[in-house]
């Protein structure tokens, strides 16, 4: 696994020697359901704007929501603000290589501290995503699809894995994800390009469907929630003063649609109602 992720890694920013804690940190926030190739040029813009915690954290949460632009689910950009001043505030503006630490921070979760510690440290700790699911899944477990995220049954699962070394153990789990990533795939696995096809227990056993539990599947974007939170978030963003009640209503045609998904972003603190009238990204 180690020797095919050297000669097979994709060359992405994260990986790069010198690429800061801070940037990987970043870049972990931003690819939570959002693909690698989005992810790039979002993250290069961010890093010059805001090259450290204490600059995010100096500027007004709108701006990092503004920042944010079309790369979905904003929340994490007002978690990410969060976390750069509690980074700021709590641990002088270094991000820790402490998994407890990581996870104390806003927005951070077992996955996103594992990852940090593990990939901008080389500290060893086993790190599981999708596609390193789907890889223990096939090759170890002889299943088509992993079974519903656990957080004990995947980390003891991924720990069994792991080789001693830290070195080793950073490019077996960065290896394990891009396997998923690459080739490993979730429909139309390219099994003769994996190295794992000769002891895959799935191929072993015939490639069988897979009959067990799924994981809830996410509804259709359009005409959702989400879509009408983003359009309204659309307009925030591109405000620089409160945009009225009947701007937001030309954003889309069913009022009682409209109405919770604008509920919805002033309970989640990503618009606030201005004293002026009207609506706001939170200045902080």
């Amino acid at each position: 696994m180690v020797d095919w992720f050297h000669e097979n890694g994709r060359a992405l920013p994260w990986r790069e020697a010198g690429f800061s804690a801070w940037g990987t940190l970043v870049s972990e926030f931003m690819l939570q359901q959002t693909p690698v190739a989005r992810v790039i040029p979002h993250l290069e813009a961010w890093l010059e704007r805001w090259p450290t915690p204490a600059d995010l954290a100096a500027s007004p949460p709108a701006e990092a929501l503004r920042a944010w632009s079309s790369l979905g689910y904003p929340r994490r950009a007002l978690w990410l603000h969060e976390a750069a001043v509690q980074i700021t505030e709590r641990h002088g503006g270094v991000v820790p290589s402490d998994v407890d630490a990581l996870l104390a921070l806003k927005g951070v979760g077992d996955y996103t501290a594992r990852a940090v510690a593990a990939f901008a440290y080389g500290l060893r700790h086993p790190v599981v995503d999708t596609n390193t699911r789907r890889v223990i899944a096939r090759a170890v477990q002889g299943q088509a699809e992993p079974a519903p995220p656990s957080r004990g049954r995947d980390l003891a699962a991924m720990e069994e894995l792991l080789p001693a070394g830290e070195s080793a153990a950073h490019d077996f789990n960065a290896g394990m994800m891009e396997l998923g990533a690459l080739v490993c795939v979730a429909r139309n696995p390219r099994c003769g390009q994996c190295p794992l096809s000769a002891r895959c227990a799935w191929l072993a056993a015939g490639s069988p469907a897979y009959l067990g539990p799924l994981k809830a599947v996410q509804k259709k974007y359009e005409g959702s929630d989400r879509q009408v939170r983003g359009l309204i978030m659309k307009e925030l963003r591109a405000a620089h003063k409160p945009v009225t009640d009947a701007e937001i209503d030309s954003v889309w045609p069913d009022a009682a649609q409209r109405s919770r998904a604008l509920a919805g972003l002033l309970a989640d603190g990503l618009a606030v109602a201005s004293a002026e009238g009207g609506y706001t990204l939170p200045h902080g």
